[in-house]
């Protein structure tokens, strides 16, 4: 009776809840119903660990009907349309972007959003080489406006490149004239393939508005081996596919746990990422044998998704904190970041996370050798002390190009996302070239994904997803934003101080 109680508390404080749109309101009223369930054959161990913080599965619900992220493929849509959704091939930019506004509405994720839209300016190259530019300028910034205003979430994310078309170069233009949070952006960057003056626009479309950010592209390929989507924050994906579910290792909490560094490695580590192992195999187990999505949803039908190329992402966050409480655990003062010794335990420890995952193997995930692949996630809005992946504490930043070359230390092990941010001084907006030069940098010492923005920008981007201050601001005063995300960064900008974060100079 007492939980029914609880429950019903709970439901009744959604339906007051005056900053909620009517949209929001069913979405989490449909996220508490789910919660009356319980996921079936749950670790026995799950539910302690979760109750201490040690293992966080990222608000995906008990009873997932729908893979977290998935990531169609487009082309299908523009090659043959959509029996479904009574959508032929396109013939002009007008139909295509009519398409593909419509099939977006029936793309799921965990955020009931689609979290990927494409390599968009592939896409729609070939409509916009038909069409006059101003006319193409028209179709474009409306269709980006149209995304922002009703997929009202900011890990909605496109792809640009890494060739220089005029649909990109529109896209940028537009996207400066917007000033919104959605969609995300990610230019797919190989300085072999991508022409500076493209890369310059695009560092200055990110001084200017956070967006695009620079996806190492030859790091990409090596691994996926084939097009590959960056979706939500930053997850690299198979397209045609997606991930199943997400969840997350609490690793500053774990250690708090830990009775020395060799405790951890030998006794708390082994048995947390054990218990979530076999957590993400039950939601999978659910996801696939007991939802019908992968035997009826139109988009495995019709050819846009594949069973096969869907995986479980297996994240981890609080890498700063958890090095720096084994440094004093064993009576030193290295911190993560400067001291060599802390960054090498961050290593160890990461080298320990490798191969307990790719020891274990799910059959459900064939694209990645039926394991799964590590995710450095970003962190919830509730976070209170505990960095995003593997990320150097905001406050305790180095200089930028020691900062970089350590962040490259920690980017290889993350297939399906990793990043870092960088904002630095407006007067950088003068100079993108100059900051072009410090990505190829990055990249050149193991950056996977690198993101920045102005100090003065209005979009900002949070962890891996974008927010416009102007909303964060308008939700601290109890007024309703259109954009659900904005509730995240206005928890982020409160607990985990991404508005502080080291401005760079050029």
């Amino acid at each position: 009776m007492e939980n029914t109680t609880s429950k019903q508390q709970e439901i009744l404080a959604i339906i007051r809840d005056s900053t909620l749109t009517h949209e929001q309101t069913m979405m989490q009223l449909a996220k508490a119903a789910e919660n009356l369930l319980d996921t079936p054959g749950l670790p026995e161990e799950f539910q302690a660990m979760l109750a201490e913080g040690l293992i966080c599965d990222l608000g995906e619900g008990h009873a997932p009907y729908a893979p977290r992220y998935i990531c169609p493929d487009y082309s299908v849509l523009m090659e043959k349309g959509s029996t479904f959704l009574r959508l032929d091939p396109p013939t002009n930019l007008f139909e295509a972007t009519n398409a593909l506004l419509i099939l977006y509405r029936h793309v799921p994720s965990v955020t009931h959003f689609p979290v990927y839209i494409g390599r968009i300016d592939q896409l729609l190259e070939p409509f916009v080489q038909q069409e006059d530019e101003a006319a193409a300028k028209l179709f474009i910034k409306g269709f980006l406006r149209q995304i922002d205003r009703t997929v009202t979430d900011s890990f909605c994310h496109g792809n640009l490149g890494p060739y220089d078309t005029k649909a990109g170069r529109i896209i940028l233009e537009c996207e400066k004239e917007l000033q919104d949070s959605t969609p995300n952006l990610t230019l797919l960057y190989d300085p072999e393939l991508t022409s500076d003056e493209f890369a310059t626009l695009c560092t200055a479309s990110a001084l200017d508005c956070a967006k695009p950010s620079f996806a190492n592209h030859k790091m990409f390929l090596r691994e996926f081996r084939e097009d590959y989507a960056i979706a939500s924050c930053y997850n690299g994906l198979p397209i045609g596919g997606g991930a199943y579910t997400l969840t997350r290792l609490k690793l500053g909490r774990m250690a708090e746990k830990a009775a020395s560094a060799a405790d951890f490695m030998e006794n708390v580590l082994p048995r947390t990422v054990d218990v979530m192992l076999r957590f993400m195999d039950t939601k999978i187990r659910f996801l696939v044998e007991e939802t019908p999505f992968f035997r009826q949803n139109f988009l495995v039908r019709e050819g846009f998704i594949k069973a096969s190329r869907f995986n479980g992402l297996f994240g981890l966050v609080g890498m700063n904190e958890c090095v720096n409480t084994l440094m004093t655990l064993e009576g030193k003062t290295g911190r993560f970041g400067p001291d060599e010794e802390a960054n090498s335990l961050g290593l160890t420890i990461m080298d320990k996370i490798k191969a307990l995952v790719e020891a274990h193997q799910n059959l459900n995930c064939p694209y990645w050798n039926n394991r799964f692949m590590l995710h450095a996630q970003v962190g919830l809005g509730s976070d209170i002390g505990s960095s995003p992946g593997t990320r150097i504490a905001i406050g305790q930043e180095l200089p930028l190009h020691q900062h970089l070359r350590q962040a490259g230390l920690f980017h290889y092990y993350f297939p399906s996302g990793t990043g870092d941010i960088f904002p630095f001084d407006s007067t950088a907006a003068g100079n993108p070239a100059a900051v072009l030069d410090i990505i190829k940098g990055a990249f050149d010492v193991g950056i996977r994904y690198f993101s920045t923005y102005s100090s003065d920008s209005d979009v900002i981007r949070i962890t891996g997803y974008l927010v416009k201050r102007s909303d964060i601001e308008r939700l601290e005063q109890a007024q309703p934003v259109v954009n659900d995300t904005v509730a995240l960064g206005l928890g982020a900008a409160r607990n985990s101080r991404i508005l502080e974060r080291k401005v760079r100079i050029l």
